[in-house]
């Protein structure tokens, strides 16, 4: 009988177990309805350019060298590994949170109590073989086991957002990385277009010197006035002018960019110049529900949104009863002497603890109201990072498309100024046109020259902001 009263009594126990392990705390993720477009302005494609490496998409040896420098040696990237290892050790205590603690214990002590008190006079009526005591001693070597039963689902909660939180870090190195390998491009493009407008610079310079000896030489022969001097040789200034400009902007662009590289100041070497710079004809997009799983910052905020759910279902967890089961043994004695005789020194206590939170002083309460907060805060900034993300690869493509026509007139811009400064010269001497068509057309070549330039390079940094927009540089 008594043997079936324990069996029914197990069974009770495991039905009560199975159905509050049934009532799992908090709700399993699921993604928040976005409704993005299905595809960008200029359509869709099969793939998407974040998919190549950025060893691939960058085709300048030098570029791709100062990048592969830079993975290794810059400084933010660093803090965000080591901030990736602070999460993973997090993130391993976390699966082992279900596994019961235990501890070792030694203690020795010693009692003297008073002659007079209630203890003192109890030790002094030992009766025989011991006989009277004046102190009590006491040796334990033990251990104690403890383990919570995730009934409720709490630990496994917890677990679910440590391990977000590490995968929101590894995601956070990769943004880090796409933003370093962007910078750096970027950084490089505006070295070689400063290199370019400092050889335009020069040359005009050069050519302003040649205009100026010509009009002195006019002005020997009565043909012109000092005014036509001075307007040539302000021309031939303005030009001299932007070449120690440029030179200071060329080494501070090279301290900037050997700072990304994690290296001290000095200069940078240049393998290609602006002109011969190859730029992506089209670039494949995808469709924007690709951001999901290619661009690090929407990955990351999509998990910070995950573990702060799993929070909700922790705080929830921590208001209902907790199971837990305590386990104590080892060897206890009052004489040293027989601190280690077994079995007489064993000892064990095995109990069993339910606690129920009732008034905490709302503690519990806040953190559940805190968490369900926090997790409708992390729902907006996934929604507005997808939502950021579509409008950074679209305007990423506005600014190709305009700057491709830009660049097309640029280009024809400066072909036309070429030739109106040579067939300018040429009517001059021929006394056709007079000085101020000649420092004009000059003057304005100069511009076109150095505005074709920035064109070429926000042309290039458009590519590159495109292929960050898609999530491209981590691979």
């Amino acid at each position: 009988m008594r043997r079936n009263k324990y069996l029914s009594t197990s069974i009770s126990l495991g039905l009560v177990v199975a159905l509050l392990a049934g009532c799992s705390a908090g709700k399993n993720y699921k993604r928040p309805e976005l409704n993005a477009p299905a595809q960008y302005a200029t359509g869709a494609s099969d793939s998407s350019a974040a998919l190549l490496s950025w060893k691939v998409f960058f085709q300048d040896p030098t570029l791709v060298s100062l990048i592969d420098k830079a993975l290794v040696s810059n400084f933010d990237l660093q803090l965000a590994i080591q901030r990736l290892e602070t999460a993973h050790a997090y993130a391993r205590q976390a699966r082992l949170a279900w596994l019961p603690s235990l501890n070792a214990q030694g203690t020795v002590s010693t009692n003297n109590p008073s002659n007079n008190s209630f203890t003192g006079i109890q030790l002094g009526s030992v009766p025989p073989p011991i006989g009277p005591l004046h102190h009590l001693e006491d040796y334990t070597l033990g251990g104690t086991l403890s383990w919570e039963i995730d009934v409720w689902g709490k630990i496994r909660r917890q677990k679910e957002a440590a391990v977000a939180t590490y995968l929101q870090s590894f995601e956070a190195r990769r943004a880090v990385q796409t933003g370093l390998v962007a910078s750096v491009a970027n950084n490089y493009y505006n070295l070689v277009m400063l290199d370019a407008q400092l050889e335009i610079a020069t040359r005009n310079a050069n050519l302003s010197d040649s205009i100026v000896q010509m009009i002195r030489l006019q002005k020997t022969a009565g043909e012109v006035t000092e005014l036509a001097v001075q307007q040539a040789l302000s021309q031939q200034q303005t030009a001299a002018l932007l070449v120690p400009q440029l030179e200071q902007a060329i080494t501070l662009q090279e301290n900037a960019l050997r700072l990304l590289l994690g290296d001290w100041p000095g200069a940078v070497t240049r393998g290609t110049a602006l002109d011969s710079l190859l730029s992506q004809d089209s670039l494949a997009t995808g469709v924007p529900a690709d951001l999901l799983r290619l661009r690090p910052d929407v990955r990351s905020s999509e998990l910070a949104l995950i573990a702060a759910n799993a929070r909700v279902g922790a705080a929830q967890g921590a208001m209902y009863p907790a199971l837990s089961i305590t386990a104590t043994g080892g060897l206890n004695a009052f004489e040293a002497s027989n601190w280690f005789k077994t079995p007489a020194s064993l000892f064990g206590v095995l109990a069993g603890n339910l606690t129920q939170p009732i008034f905490q002083k709302r503690q519990l309460r806040t953190q559940l109201d805190v968490a369900r907060a926090e997790r409708e805060q992390r729902a907006i900034e996934f929604r507005r990072s997808v939502m950021q993300g579509v409008h950074d690869v679209t305007n990423a493509l506005v600014k190709i498309e305009k700057l491709q026509t830009q660049k097309t007139v640029a280009d024809d811009r400066v072909e036309t100024l070429d030739q109106a400064v040579q067939n300018a010269q040429l009517l001059f001497r021929s006394g056709m046109a007079n000085y101020l068509e000649v420092v004009t057309a000059q003057s304005r070549a100069l511009q076109a020259e150095l505005e074709q330039a920035t064109i070429t390079r926000q042309h290039l940094s458009a590519q590159v902001e495109l292929y960050q927009s898609l999530g491209g540089g981590w691979q």
